[in-house]
Order: C-alpha cells, then structure tokens, then sequence
C-alpha cells in the first residue's frame, strides 16, 4: 500500500478532522492528543467537517496525520488499541460534547473498533444448530429489510425463503427510477453496519448505485438462490392445527402455489404502493400521466408543457432534474416542505476522501460513528412539543421555534428579492410535522426559473387538456406527473393476513395498524413485521439502523422458541396494547403530532401510525433481545418434539 505525499496531503485536506483526529489516537497510541484545545465544536445544520478549529490547529493535526500515516504505509505496526475508558473519551471528542451515559453501550456497538459484528445471530451450540435446521421461515419481499433478515437468518442455519414481487432485489431502489432519486440519509450511514462500502461516489447516493451496493451484498451472502423473483403474496393464513403460516403466492405467469413456514416475515416496506390524488377528472386527462414511481421513460420531455401535482420527497428531487428540460413547468402544491441545509447534497466525494476511509486505520468507522451521533437524536429535542408552550402554533416549544427561524432564514437568503415566492414556500406548520428534505439550495432555484410556476390554489378537477384550479384557471398541460406519495398507512397492503380464529389482520386493524415494538400483534403467531408501525424516524439516524435492531430481536425471537421448545410465539395482548399506549403519548408531545398538523404520517382516524416517538437508543435497547414475559409460548407437541 503506497501514497504519495503530494496526494496525501490532498486527501487530508478533505479529512473530517476531528474523525482524523480519533484515528491518530490509534496510529500513535497518544491519547494526550485529546486537549480541551482539540476537542471540536459543531454549529446546528452547518458542515462540521472542519470541527470547528482554527487554521492553526487544522494543520496541525495534519500534519500529525500525515507523519503518522506515512509511518503506517512503510510498515510501521499499531501500538495496542485504546483502553475502554480512553475510547469513551474518545466518543465524547469527536461528538464534541458529553454523551450521556445511557448511550454509551449502544454507540460503543455501533462504533464497532474490533470489528464484531454484534448483531449477527450466534447459533453456534449443537441445540440451536439442531433446532435452526428444523424451522423453515418465509421472507416476504427482498429489499433492504428483506435483505437483511435472509442474511441473518442463513447466519442462524435457519430454512428461508424469500419472496419478491420484482424481478430483481433492492426494493425502493429497484422500483423508484425517476430522475434525479437519491436518498436523502447521508450513505456513509446508509449502508448495513456490517457492509461499508467506501467507494461510495457521492455524499447522498442516487439511486443506481444503492441498487448496486444492495445487489452486491445479495450476491456476496448467496441470497438470490433463496429468492423466488416475480412472485407476489396474495394471502398468509395461519394453520392453528399444524401451527404453520400457509402463504398462496401468485407468480407474473399466473401459477399458483401454496407455500409453508414455522415463520412469516414481512419485510415490505410503507412507502411502496403508490397512491393517486382524490382529484376528479384524474381519469379523462388525454396526455400520459403517471405516478413518480412508476416513472414512464418512454414519455418525453423535452420542450413539453409539464404539471407535478405533490411537493413532498419524490417531487422535490426530480423537479430541479427536469426543470431545465421542459417548455413549461407549473408545480401545484398544497403544503411546502421544510428543508434542511445539506450543502453537500449533490457533490461527490472527493478520491482523496474515500482513500481515507479505505486506508486509514478507524477512520472510516469514527467518521460513521460522528454521522451516526449528528443524526441520531440531534434535532430530536427541537422536534418536541412543550405542553406549557403559548407562543404561536407554527411552533410546537422554545426549541421548535428556533429552528423554524434558522430554516426560514435558510430558505429567505435564497430567494431575498422574491417575497411572493417565500410565502409559498416557507410553511406555516412547525417543523418536524412533515417529512423534512434536504437541500442544497437546487429546488428553491427550480422554483425561481423563468419557465417554472409554483401554484398554491388548490385543484379543482382535471380536465382532458389539463389541470383548472378553484380560482377557474385553466392550466394546460402535454404530461401530468403525480408525486402524491404512497398508501402508507395500509400496513401490508394488499396482501391478506388472516391469524387465529380466521380473523383478517387489515379488518382487525381497521384503517389503525398497531404492533408492540412494530413488529408483533397479538391473535397473529410467528409473525413478525419489519418497518411496521412506528418504527418510521423523522429527525433521528438512518431506517437502516431501525431495520437491524428489529432483525436482531425477530432472531432473538426465534431463538427464544428454539430455546423453550415451543411451536408458536405470541406477543401478550396487554404487553402490545400497553405498549401502543404509551407510543400514543408519546407522539402527541411531537411536532408530527400536533394537533393543526396534518400528514401521511397521521392515518384516517387521525393517530400517529407511522413514526418512532422515542429517541433512538430505546428502541435499541427496547429490541436487544425479546422478554420471554412479552409473550405467550405454545409448547410443541410430542410428536412434533
């Protein structure tokens, strides 16, 4: 392994410091490096790379670095690893503040410096082993959850089988194609903590290369030979006599079949069934017409006069996309999103940072961990409500309402000379009660082009030549585009989940989908639900991290009836709706809850169904391993034994 030393000082000019920092601690074995002087200072929503340091002090540690690493390349060994006790301070330097106690276990996981994968199954003894080889579990869908659970559970030894409506795996990535798609999670996080892929080549992956990174850990664990691809669930029905799940998939050829499992998993997501806008006259419009995702590439473009009905996610990314293309865009909008300053949105990383992350020892993985720690529950405490709070209600608390001034400062000094366009696009809700989006400044510069019209009078019908408005405007169109989302809160839907007693999971729910920890509900054995209810997360950490903590506890689950010799688990009806019952609570003291909001993450009867209303670290812990209390164990009989 050789680098230049012209090329590593442009690949340490890149360097987030104080990550760097953390990693010369481990070149060198100098913990005195960790000074009050060193230790970074962040400001809310600005680019931290630099930790705050002055000049001085910048090339400084670079200059450590580029000894150090220099060393390292011409052989130079590591010195022992950090004590404990210096790698929790370590954590509070490159946070640069004093992370309370209750996070240290679950940071020092998610660090991760001797590589263990700590949430991988451990299944090694002769009884589990024995016992893995007997369960036959059905994975339903192969995206990043489905993914993830076929991994563990061939960790575990266990029978799986995934099956995937799609020809190919990678879920959201594979389905959502529309220009410009992106997550908008930095990558570095958005990645499965036991796969990191450095050769990421921006900072906010496109779409097409997080299908690539997800096919290649399909490839790399051999899970396609377990996929059963074009293949949909039409029904799961649990057998109470033989204790099974008997699941009727439905190929694309329209073959039938039955298949059995101890276990059903769903792992399909909320946001994947695309949802239209209750608009009449959606029927008749004569032009193509299509939701973003189910992009048509065959419609183009080019010189055509184009109408997007919807502002939120979807439309925010392939607005500016398509923007300079079209003859005339008009963008209707009910409700404007905030948005969050990511100046490094669309840049790509530099070559000399993904050396970095590649080569440097524990670079790569104290640069995720300081990510992980911004994102984690940074703006939790901002995005809560203050029951005494007087002030106004585009606000929810003191907090809240610091942090609308400092993102509609954000969104006025883009357009300072167009206070038309800022009362359409600086919202009058708190923040925090819609999906926030990042930006780096491109929609508000799509907004302001000549050949775009931000339209907030609401939609009156759609017409065979385009769109009229209430206020009898007629509005022209050769394409209609709908970004309206998805059908979010029909959990599972359309698949028919029918439980003990033949009862229908959808009816039992009734337009109110509720799970304990999101992944169990009680009358359904041997189900478990990935990315079920409340467990989306607004404002803390990346969804990748939710789906491993819930993967880990559906396996501690499975253990735990190997363990017990049971044949069927189920979560305790007073255990779930205890549970709910305090997530209820929980939720109505978030902006997302309050009540002059409204948004998807609501459902018809009004109750938060979606979002996590706790920080982070509870759930972690709240899924570290199942309470055999939480659940009712039916023993497996002696024939079946």
């Amino acid at each position: 392994m050789t680098h230049d030393a012209v090329a590593l000082e442009a690949a340490l000019a890149e360097a987030h410091l104080p990550a760097l920092l953390m990693s010369l601690v481990h070149l060198t074995g100098d913990a005195s490096l960790l000074t009050a002087e060193r230790r970074p200072t962040y400001v809310l929503l600005a680019d931290g790379r630099a930790g705050g340091y002055p000049a001085e002090l910048q090339a400084e540690i670079r200059a450590r670095a580029k000894a150090a690493i220099e060393a390292h390349l011409d052989g130079a060994p590591l010195p022992p690893p950090p004590s404990p006790a210096t790698v929790r301070r370590m954590m509070d330097w490159v946070a640069g503040a004093d992370i309370p106690a209750r996070y240290a276990p679950f940071l020092t996981e998610e660090l991760a410096l001797d590589g263990t994968d700590a949430k991988a199954p451990d299944w090694s003894s002769p009884k589990l082993r024995a016992a893995g080889a007997k369960m036959k579990v059905i994975v339903v869908g192969a995206g990043m959850s489905g993914l993830l659970a076929g991994i563990r559970l061939g960790q575990a030894g266990i029978d799986f089988t995934i099956v995937e409506k799609d020809a190919d795996v990678g879920g959201t990535w594979l389905e959502n194609v529309y220009p410009g798609c992106r997550v908008d999670n930095p990558n570095h996080m958005y990645s499965y903590s036991f796969e990191p892929n450095h050769d990421f080549p921006q900072y906010y992956s496109t779409q097409g290369v997080l299908l690539d990174y997800f096919r290649r850990v399909a490839d790399k664990h051999g899970l396609r030979r377990r996929i059963r691809f074009d293949t949909s669930v039409e029904e799961a029905a649990f057998d109470e006599a033989r204790a099974l799940w008997r699941v009727e998939v439905k190929a694309r050829d329209g073959g039938r079949e039955v298949l059995e499992a101890d276990v059903l998993i769903t792992a399909v997501g909320q946001l994947n069934r695309p949802r239209y806008p209750d608009i009449d006259g959606v029927e008749t419009f004569d032009g193509p017409s299509f939701h973003s995702a189910r992009w048509r590439h065959d419609v183009e473009l080019a010189g055509k006069r184009v109408a997007v009905i919807g502002t939120g996610a979807s439309a925010f990314q392939f607005v500016p996309t398509i923007a300079p293309k079209v003859a005339r865009l008009e963008v209707f909008q009910r409700t404007p999103p905030w948005c969050l300053p990511g100046p490094t949105y669309h840049h790509d990383v530099p070559e000399g940072k993904k050396w970095l992350l590649e080569h440097v020892p524990f670079y790569g993985k104290w640069y995720r961990f300081w990510l992980f720690w911004m994102l984690t529950d940074g703006l939790y405490e901002s995005v809560k409500a203050d029951p005494d709070w007087q002030g106004s209600p585009q606000a929810v608390g003191e907090a809240n309402a610091v942090l609308r001034e400092m993102l509609a400062e954000a969104l006025r000094a883009q357009a300072p000379d167009e206070p038309d366009l800022l009362e359409k696009i600086i919202p009058a809700y708190p923040v925090g009660g819609k999906r926030a989006l990042v930006d780096n400044g491109v929609w508000v510069e799509a907004l302001r082009r000549d050949n775009v019209d931000l339209i907030t009078t609401p939609i009156e019908r759609i017409t065979p030549a385009g769109v009229v408005t209430k206020d009898g405007a007629e509005h022209a169109a050769d394409v209609i585009i709908y970004g309206t989302g998805f059908h979010a809160s029909r959990f599972l839907w359309p698949m028919r989940i029918v439980g003990r007693g033949g009862v229908d999971l959808d009816q039992a729910w009734n337009g109110d989908a509720r799970a304990y920890l999101g992944m169990t509900a009680p009358g359904f054995p041997n189900l478990f639900i990935l990315y079920g209810p409340n467990t989306n997360i607004v404002v803390n950490g990346s969804i990748i991290f939710f789906s491993e903590c819930s993967v880990r506890y559906v396996l501690g689950c499975l253990r735990l009836m190997a363990e017990s010799g049971s044949r069927t688990m189920e979560v305790r009806r007073e255990v779930h709706d205890a549970f709910n019952a305090e997530v209820d609570a929980a939720n109505a003291l978030m902006a997302w809850g309050a009540p002059q909001v409204t948004s998807w993450y609501k459902n018809a009867t009004g109750r938060v169904s979606q979002n996590w209303p706790f920080p982070l670290v509870d759930y972690w812990n709240a899924t570290v391993a199942p309470n055999r209390a939480d659940f009712v164990l039916e023993a497996k009989v002696a024939a079946e034994a």
